[in-house]
């Protein structure tokens, strides 16, 4: 998981804006509130006001942690710093739980010591006939502040700085904009469905945000890696708006190593750079040269590689023939049906022996973020663990009660209700509980959060599919584990930040189990940041316990979810499925019905969950096969964890 080279800190001249690129989304956030703070700083000791542009979502979100931080810790003053926000939605009541100006103060304005007299956020009650007015007043409030000096972004799904979408000119200026189908799509997880979400807002306009002195741009994960590819390294065009950057005479853009995945940098350096040939770089630059001729790696020659900017490899690593052997045997090695290892008797017959096959059976922990990923992301490998014979635990990390439509809810309360009058256990009690629960559903408005009771019993509908998902696969109930974690029991889509006691119950199940391999959600693309939160507090739990005496042989290895699949050349365990096992693995999702047919929170991706995972899963198989190995019908991929190197 760690880089095998430096060559992604270098630039490329296919870059058109200046970036950096940083291992962690942490390492982003500081360095970005590091810069802010110098900026404030040295306003301030010259006497002088720091204007700044803010951006909402969950982007900069870690950067305002690291601003409070600074303020709290260090004495980062902000009574010299005025602020003007990109964009809100329309209409919105400032007080909403998806207003932009609720969002600012619960992440910043309330920590910090701020003059509220210097907050601007675009006002969502203006009149619809009084917004191009209140527009023209907005532009005029920035240039009475003299300008912005320091603009914070963030860069959306179809390219879009603020609200500013596709088809958005170069000069264009504070308006009212319709919103784009793709952009609304990704705010349904916050509004609670699609038909919920504003169809239109007042945004910054793209000659607004260029007039600022200077303009920084921030990316995390590989969810954004395509986009940012585009406008970092593509031409200047409205279609992607983030583009026009490239005119900015001091714009910068930070990202993670995630969402900096397809810059040259990255993808192919060695089109640029003198590189360092180890082997993980020569398996990803063979890797490259078979995709981009649509050849198997055992059929490249010589003249491939010198005609495809690797005329270094061959020179450093010998012919061809040496390089396509190595790649291929690699590959090879990570294809096994035994993803917990193999029995003596299967050893003794001169099967290939892996580490760790020495201990048969083993004791696996999946931690599943929700209750389903599990079967989504790894159903077949999980079910090939219980059918060889290992002793599988399950770990559900979050109750996943904020994605259960109301309409499954009441469904449930409904049955409840007549379960109870049915068999006489309708008592005083249990009625004016069953009434509070209808009542909160059919009484319920878009976005407004559940109430205890109703968070229970949602909590419970998942739980119950996640029994049902777990008996279709041979793991006994009191091997899974419902956890709960208290970070996300807030009945929003918004989270606690990760706690003590988060991180302890993780471990004390990590003691209580003490297993010889772990699986966790290494997806860091999911679009709702829970994954993220949930690798972290594995991290954090397994930092716990990592010098016990039963850990020292435990082997760590991480999937990704319904989002985005390993590459390939990154790949460390290629578990094969066949036909029969995918559609047993498509089976055990169907349990989670509440999730099926229209998930709450789908994401970007209009599939269904089972459709991502059989398709994601062909579609490695289908890469595997290009590149000469064996034709299977489907395979789950892994990447094995140090368990100390830095993970975000």
């Amino acid at each position: 998981m760690t880089p095998s080279s430096d060559h992604w800190m270098h630039s490329t001249t296919a870059e058109r804006i200046p970036t950096s690129v940083h291992v962690r989304a942490h390492d982003v956030s500081v360095a970005v509130a590091n810069e802010i703070a110098e900026l404030i700083r040295d306003r301030a000791s010259r006497g002088e006001h720091c204007v700044l542009g803010l951006a909402t979502g969950s982007t900069p979100t870690r950067v305002y942690d690291e601003l409070v931080r600074l303020h709290l810790e260090e004495g980062l003053s902000f009574g010299n710093v005025i602020t003007f926000n990109l964009d809100e939605y329309f209409p919105m009541q400032p007080d909403s739980l998806h207003s932009y100006r609720r969002f600012m103060q619960e992440y910043l304005f309330n920590h910090i010591d701020i003059d509220p007299a210097n907050i601007h956020v675009p006002d969502g009650t203006i009149p619809a006939e009084e917004v191009r007015d209140y527009c023209d007043r907005y532009e005029s409030m920035i240039r009475e502040a003299g300008g912005i000096d320091l603009q914070i972004l963030g860069i959306g799904r179809t390219g879009h700085v603020g609200f500013n979408e596709p088809g958005s000119g170069r000069d264009s200026r504070t308006r009212l904009i319709a919103l784009d189908k793709v952009t609304r799509t990704d705010a349904a997880s916050d509004f609670f469905g699609e038909e919920n979400v504003p169809a239109r807002a007042i945004t910054m306009g793209v000659g607004t945000i260029l007039a600022s002195r200077r303009v920084v741009m921030l990316a995390f994960g590989e969810g954004k890696s395509a986009v940012v590819q585009r406008a970092v390294e593509g031409p200047v065009t409205p279609t992607i708006a983030a583009s026009f950057l490239q005119e900015h005479p001091d714009a910068r853009v930070h990202l993670d190593l995630a969402a900096a995945a397809d810059l040259v940098r990255c993808k192919c350096p060695w089109v640029e750079q003198d590189l360092r040939w180890d082997q993980r770089l020569t398996r990803k630059a063979t890797i490259w040269l078979a995709h981009e001729l649509e050849k198997p790696i055992l059929k490249l020659t010589r003249e491939d590689y010198n005609e495809n900017h690797l005329q270094d490899l061959i020179a450093e690593r010998g012919g061809a023939y040496d390089i396509n052997l190595e790649v291929f045997r690699s590959l090879q090695k990570t294809i096994t049906g035994w993803p917990g290892g193999k029995p003596e008797s299967r050893r003794r017959a001169g099967d290939i022996v892996r580490d760790g096959d020495d201990v048969f059976p083993k004791r696996v922990l999946i931690f599943s973020p929700h209750p389903d990923d599990d079967v989504i992301s790894m159903g077949g490998t999980l079910l090939r663990l219980v059918d060889q014979g290992h002793e599988v635990h399950v770990a559900y990390q979050v109750s996943g009660s904020i994605a259960v439509f109301d309409t499954a809810a009441l469904r449930f309360a409904d049955f409840a209700a007549d379960f109870n009058e049915m068999f006489g256990f309708d008592g005083e009690r249990a009625g004016a509980f069953e009434t509070r629960i209808t009542s909160a559903l059919r009484n319920k408005v878009p976005g407004e959060i559940d109430s205890p009771e109703v968070q229970k019993l949602k909590g419970l509908i998942r739980r119950g599919e996640a029994r049902a998902a777990g008996r279709y696969c041979g793991v006994p109930d009191e091997r899974l584990h419902f956890l709960d974690l208290p970070f996300y029991e807030t009945g929003r889509v918004k989270k606690k930040p990760l706690g003590v006691r988060d991180v302890e119950i993780v471990a004390d199940l990590l003691r209580s189990i003490q297993p010889h391999q772990i699986y966790a959600a290494g997806d860091l693309s999911d679009p709702h940041g829970t994954h993220r939160t949930c690798l972290d507090a594995v991290v954090k739990g397994w930092a716990v316990v990592r010098d016990s005496p039963w850990a020292e042989a435990c082997s760590i290895w991480l999937y990704r979810g319904a989002w985005q699949e390993w590459d390939v050349d990154r790949m460390e365990k290629a578990v094969p499925l066949s036909p029969e096992e995918l559609k047993r693995k498509i089976n055990a999702i169907y349990k989670h019905e509440s999730q099926k047919d229209k998930a709450l929170f789908p994401g970007p991706d209009v599939r269904e969950f089972w459709q991502r995972a059989e398709q994601r899963n062909r579609n490695t198989a289908e890469v595997l096969d290009q590149l000469g190995l064996a034709e299977y019908e489907a395979i789950e991929a892994f990447v094995r964890w140090d368990g100390r190197s830095p993970l975000d």
